[in-house]
């Protein structure tokens, strides 16, 4: 078989982790390829290109073509992959976990999945937006209600500080002209935050499905960890870029959401916030790259694989 051309598929321990890259870069009318271990991107202005091991998630807009290869590359690299378009987007690709243990997602399946460990999660996620407030006699319905409460004056503020009429968050994801400016600038601005949420997940090898506030969808995780930003990093770009209008109120949002992940170090906190809201010990990130396998033993939990046990269990 003739060989595929291009550097050999890394090893993980290779690659960047995950809270060391670059947040997003966005791409649209444009051909994309691989070059090497970098993506191109060729257009009427030329060829750029982009290392892909440095980057978390491409979004690619209106116009572009994508080819085998550079999907290749990105999936080696541990790229996400989101299509954006005018009537909202959708997460189709991911690359493969930067982990090579499966540590998080059992954590993660076994705090869902008991009702004392999901409440105190959910917990944990309300105490990141109340920090300096007491709020641990308050009941999982008036840490809900608190948090609507929130949101609303946030809301209301933003709305009187940059002097937009603000009647509800009403969009509809399959219609995005639908909507009016303030409601477009916050889809495009959450939009971003789903992305890069949804790529840190899966590249620390959980699961966008199992989350804790919001249950029963394919991303409720993704959502869960999202919301823990929206109030420094989405809504108030959202309103600021609205407030001043212009031709590309989504261009300019994405191009502000992606400043205020820099400055606030979003993607760092993403990475440590999960890893604290699944009690993972942060200092065990050294065993991260280190291949474990084993078999399940409903006595012992775990034995060795690769072992021929024979007939000494019957």
């Amino acid at each position: 078989m003739k060989a595929i051309p291009g550097i050999k598929k890394p090893e993980l321990i290779a690659l960047p982790q995950i809270k060391d890259r670059l947040t997003f870069i966005y791409l649209e009318r444009c051909v994309i390829n691989r070059e090497d271990s970098a993506i191109s991107a060729t257009d009427e202005n030329g060829v750029r290109l982009i290392p892909a091991a440095q980057i978390t998630v491409l979004m690619l807009g209106p116009g572009c073509n994508i080819t085998h290869r550079a999907m290749e590359l990105m999936g080696d690299a541990g790229v996400g992959v989101v299509w954006v378009g005018e009537h909202g987007v959708r997460y189709y690709a991911h690359g493969r976990s930067l982990n090579a243990h499966s540590r998080l997602l059992l954590q993660q399946a076994a705090l869902v999945s008991n009702v004392r460990s999901h409440a105190l999660v959910v917990r944990k996620m309300y105490e990141m937006r109340f920090p300096n407030e007491e709020i641990s006699e308050l009941t999982i319905q008036q840490l809900r209600g608190r948090e609507g409460t929130r949101i609303r004056e946030i809301y209301r503020h933003l709305s009187q500080e940059f002097n937009i009429p603000w009647t509800g968050r009403d969009y509809d994801p399959e219609n995005f002209e639908d909507s009016d400016l303030i409601n477009q600038a916050l889809s495009s601005a959450h939009v971003c935050l789903y992305g890069l949420a949804h790529s840190v997940i899966v590249s620390l090898g959980c699961s966008p499905a199992l989350g804790f506030v919001h249950v029963g969808h394919e991303l409720s995780f993704v959502y869960d960890i999202a919301d823990l930003y929206k109030a420094e990093v989405s809504i108030p770009i959202a309103f600021s870029i609205a407030a001043k209008g212009g031709e590309d109120v989504p261009g300019e949002v994405r191009r502000a959401v992606r400043d205020a992940m820099v400055k606030h170090g979003t993607l760092e906190k993403m990475v440590k916030d999960i890893k604290y809201l699944l009690s993972i010990d942060q200092e065990a990130e050294a065993d991260d790259f280190k291949e474990v396998i084993y078999l399940w033993d409903n006595i012992e939990g775990t034995v060795a694989h690769g072992v021929d046990y024979g007939d000494k269990d019957i």
